[in-house]
């Protein structure tokens, strides 16, 4: 890496492999990616059914599935320090640098930021969903986050209007926020070799059938297409609480053979799915940035969306068609898809989404993040407890007694288990890291 400072990187989430979604994908590739710079990265998630303990994956990512068991919708059941023990011992024998959590509603991702600010860790925080202002669970969750990021180094969100959504949620200084956007595995979703015929449209929706995604909104739209347009096929991958939904409407108006429903499809078999259609449907009602617009792009599919959260960032015009996440203005953004297709060249659409979103890119980029964090200044307790005052009248008393007690946990644990006594790890090297050693010692001979 020449000049540049290697990183020591703990990533913490609920949400891991071989667990799939947006934030599992963001993980895992931004850790290859950093692997490959030449930076250490660890990943810690809860345990998995049988999976629990340490295990390498792909590129020599070291997991840690501590044995915390999911409580509801994948999340550990909050302990507030019951993780400090753990979460200490792997960031000493890992010798970790930088702590960066992954999502706002991921308990296993504020308790680790909390401890590790504790102990005097550097933090970095990810949020990769919006939220509302008014509703009870929106309400618990901001404070919340407001408490976690009092006292984050630095943080990242994945588009402009997340990053408005998070300032105003925690109160944190706009300065301190990165905008960074996701990115695709080009080399993985790539378009069909033959081009589909047009003889038949078929127009994919790959998505969790849940209400935040829109489904209510697809049992509106779908039958008008329908009848608006005989040629047109719907494929819908995806298992959800509103899946019954959609068979209703698909019997009442006898489209089994016009409606495939394909139920939960692994990551893997995406991208077969995808180059079978012509264009891709997205109906969400809220959406900080959507992954699964980049796949269906980069497989070379013209995108229909709802005009919610980031998604208008992440598309060039000529590549999408935006409309309201309204039945109707959904049904004229999709006649105005099917009169673009002859225009559309899934190559060129691949060719375009290389330029425009790779993981080297995003790994760089948040390089650039942490080295901001580190630079940050060292405070003691005290000037650390003002910020959390400052995070309301009875919270901010409720928030500084947590860490109080934290602190003095913290300081029994290094009464009863220094931190000498805990043995560091030896870095593992793998063949590939070897190779690049080898070429880096050679340069620098020459």
């Amino acid at each position: 890496m020449g000049n540049k400072e290697k990183h020591t990187i703990m990533m913490v989430s609920d949400f891991f492999y071989p667990n799939f979604g947006g934030v599992e994908n963001h993980i895992y590739y931004l850790s290859q990616c950093l692997l490959n710079l030449g930076h250490k990265v660890v990943v810690v998630t809860h345990a998995y059914e049988n999976r629990s303990g340490v295990r390498y994956m792909t590129g020599g990512l070291k997991v840690y599935y501590i044995p915390w068991r999911p409580f509801v919708m994948q999340n550990t059941f909050p302990t507030i320090y019951g993780l400090l023990p753990i979460m200490r011992t792997i960031l000493i024998r890992e010798r970790i640098t930088i702590v960066h959590g992954h999502q706002a509603f991921s308990t296993l991702c504020h308790e680790a930021l909390m401890h590790a600010r504790t102990m005097g860790y550097k933090v970095v925080f990810t949020d990769h969903s919006l939220y509302g202002f008014a509703d009870v669970g929106s309400i618990h969750m901001n404070k919340v986050l407001q408490f976690t990021l009092a006292d984050v180094s630095q943080a990242i969100c994945v588009s402009h209007t997340s990053k408005e959504n998070t300032v105003l949620r925690s109160g944190l200084p706009p300065e301190k926020v990165f905008v960074i956007p996701n990115a695709v595995d080009t080399a993985m979703f790539k378009p069909a070799v033959e081009r589909p015929s047009r003889s038949e449209i078929v127009i994919v929706v790959i998505s969790r059938l849940v209400y935040r995604k829109g489904t209510d909104l697809l049992v509106e739209v779908i039958p008008e297409i329908c009848r608006l347009h005989p040629n047109v096929r719907f494929i819908i991958g995806g298992d959800g609480p509103k899946r019954v939904r959609l068979e209703e409407m698909r019997e009442k108006h006898s489209l089994q053979d016009r409606v495939e429903m394909l139920g939960a499809v692994p990551h893997t078999r995406v991208q077969p799915v995808l180059i079978s259609g012509h264009i891709f449907l997205n109906s969400s009602l809220t959406e900080a940035f959507c992954i699964a617009i980049l796949e269906a792009a980069s497989c070379g599919l013209l995108t229909v969306s709802t005009r919610v959260g980031g998604v208008p960032e992440v598309l060039p015009d000529d590549m999408v068609v935006l409309a309201e996440p309204d039945p109707s203005d959904m049904v004229l953004a999709i006649q105005k898809a099917i009169s673009m297709l002859p225009k559309i060249d899934p190559q060129v659409m691949h060719n375009r989404m290389k330029e425009l979103y790779n993981w080297q890119d995003v790994a760089k980029r948040t390089e650039i993040v942490y080295d901001h964090a580190l630079k940050c200044s060292n405070q003691n307790l005290l000037e650390r407890l003002s910020r959390y005052l400052s995070c309301g009248a009875w919270a901010g008393k409720l928030f500084c007694l947590v860490m109080m007690v934290g602190f003095l946990l913290w300081q029994l644990l290094e009464i009863l288990q220094p931190a000498d006594d805990i043995e560091e790890v030896p870095d593992v090297i793998f063949p590939h890291q070897c190779d690049e050693e080898e070429m880096q010692q050679k340069s620098s001979i020459e």
